[in-house]
């Protein structure tokens, strides 16, 4: 009998699996205990392996297509057997949705044929344009022509307030001012009517009922589930013979009148355009102005007016930008840390360790070790020895309850490009430090290599992060949830200590214990990082 095969569940955090690759292709015959599919996890890419035998029915996912868990991904079953229906089941109820998405299509159709015809009015409407990237409305501040003016292309139509500026909207057409759909002092979401402009006596009531018409099309689409066209945000929205802005206001209040293009142009070139002479109505700078300009003209207005003159050096770049699609790991990292960071409430608390003693125990350490033992190493070590004397700090918030741990598993924090990633060290207290060493290298290679195994990354009860590598002296980090803290460790640095009165030259580490306070107390961390700091400054006591 045929069986659909979900996504499955292949860590604690996942919410979906992209298919890296399939290794089976629809038609093959399927062994119990197969590899159908690479999925790449949040954490790793992992194997999807066959439960029984059969033939691969169907495939229902593309490749680097991402699915949510228990999403449907494949069908095995015996050769030729229907499986259609298994599908069809699958999904809930869609012959039921399909019937009703296909009445909900006729109605459209319906108001489609009724559809008011303005191909033959001479009339435009004008609508708010988006005057700045954050803008999202804008408020006519005051109307410059009032309803039944002669309009011009180039006139000023209005003032209007956006969210960084008083700013000019300009008339593209000539005609006259048929209708104004907003008062003074009112807000117009971008792309909402403002006004209307056309032939004197032009039907732009008609225009008015088919805009009405399309909002409501639009509104009967996003009832069905389809997304209503709309312009890029890389780009300024459609205005069908409207306006835009223009950043220019009357000289009476220290603005500068100048056209769209010449704006343009000056923009291009580097030019100012309160240096250049207006030569169009009520000294407006047009295009011929600033194609004219040279900066001696500039120096010499600033002459006049008695100030120095400065020459202002053109620059000229291209704005570029890419948008970086977010990989599986780096959504759940956005997603966790989020949760983190706003629901648990975090307070730190910051110590100096001194590293002298430490520096030479891992220089003679090294002599013998079968490993390179490291400093990272020597603090995961201490930090587990500290937490069995305070179990208390070895604990995970559960909502209602606490766990308290009587295992320590250390997570160590490993940077990938895809983000970070925390392995887990398990019983790291019993292990010595060449055991630790060993391990947490074959660790975050396995991640860098996105190897690692859904065991090797779960169940910390404690974490670390270290960036003292990369010259980090303090910092502080966020907890991995469900445990209630983690350590930041900084860099080792040579500084003046001050001991019995008298000053030498020594190595501090800083640490800052972040705790979750729901779980944990400021005494009981307290505690903690100073039983961790005299294992760390005395390390022959972390080998007992």
């Amino acid at each position: 009998m045929a069986e659909v095969i979900r996504m499955p569940k292949m860590s604690d955090t996942m919410e979906e699996g992209v298919i890296a690759s399939w290794l089976k292709k629809e038609g093959d015959e399927v062994s119990s205990g197969d590899v159908l599919a690479e999925v790449e996890t949040d954490k790793a890419t992992m194997e999807l392996e066959s439960y029984q035998d059969g033939v691969l029915l169907h495939i229902g996912v593309k490749e680097k297509e991402a699915v949510p868990v228990d999403g449907i991904l494949a069908v095995i079953g015996e050769k030729g057997e229907d499986y259609k229906h298994l599908l069809e089941e699958a999904e809930s109820g869609t012959s039921d949705n399909g019937s009703k998405e296909t009445d909900k299509e006729e109605k459209p159709e319906k108001k489609s044929a009724d559809k008011i015809d303005t191909s033959n009015i001479n009339a435009s409407i004008i609508r708010m344009p988006k005057m700045s990237d954050t803008m999202e409305e804008g408020v006519i501040a005051s109307w410059l022509k009032k309803k039944g003016d002669k309009v011009e292309s180039g006139d000023i139509l209005a003032e209007v307030e956006t969210d960084k500026a008083t700013m000019e909207l300009e008339a593209y057409e000539d005609g006259t001012l048929l209708y104004t759909a907003v008062e003074e002092g009112n807000g117009v979401p971008v792309d909402g009517v403002i006004a209307i402009i056309g032939d004197e006596g032009a039907d732009y009531e008609a225009l008015l009922k088919a805009e009405e018409q399309s909002s409501d099309d639009s509104a009967e689409e996003e009832k069905k589930g389809e997304a209503p066209s709309q312009t890029s945000n890389d780009s300024a929205p459609s205005q069908p013979a409207s306006s835009q802005p223009a950043q220019s206001t009357t000289s009476s209040n220290g603005r500068i009148k100048a056209s769209p293009l010449a704006k343009k142009i000056a923009s291009e070139k580097g030019i100012d355009l309160s240096q250049v002479n207006g030569s169009g109505p009520d000294g407006r700078v047009v295009k011929a102005d600033v194609e004219d300009f040279t900066p001696s003209q500039a120096q010499e207005r600033t002459a006049e007016a008695g100030q120095p003159s400065v020459t202002i050096p053109q620059v000229v770049g291209e704005e570029k930008s890419e948008k970086v699609e977010l990989s599986q790991m780096r959504k759940t990292i956005a997603k966790r840390l989020s949760d983190s960071k706003f629901t648990a409430p975090h307070f730190y608390l910051t110590m100096e360790v001194n590293m002298d003693k430490a520096i030479e125990a891992r220089k003679s350490m090294n002599e013998v070790s079968p490993v390179k033992i490291s400093f990272n190493d020597m603090v995961v070590k201490a930090a587990a020895a500290a937490l069995r004397q305070h179990p208390d700090i070895n604990v995970s918030w559960k909502g209602d309850h606490i766990v308290k741990h009587q295992h320590i598993h250390m997570g160590v924090a490993v940077a990938i490009p895809e983000g970070l990633i925390v392995p887990v060290v398990r019983f790291a207290d019993s292990k010595s430090l060449s055991h630790i060493s060993a391990e947490i290298r074959g660790l975050a290679q396995k991640a860098k290599d996105k190897k690692l195994k859904p065991e090797e990354f779960s169940g910390g009860t404690f974490s670390i992060s270290n960036l003292g590598m990369f010259g980090i002296e303090e910092f502080t980090a966020i907890i991995n949830p469900p445990e209630a803290c983690i350590m930041a460790v900084g860099g080792i640095k040579e500084t003046v200590i001050v001991k019995d009165g008298e000053m030498y030259a020594g190595n501090v580490m800083k640490v800052t214990l972040s705790c979750d306070h729901r779980a944990v107390d400021g005494a009981v961390g307290s505690a903690f990082l100073k039983t961790f700091k005299e294992l760390l400054e005395d390390p022959v006591r972390i080998l007992i």
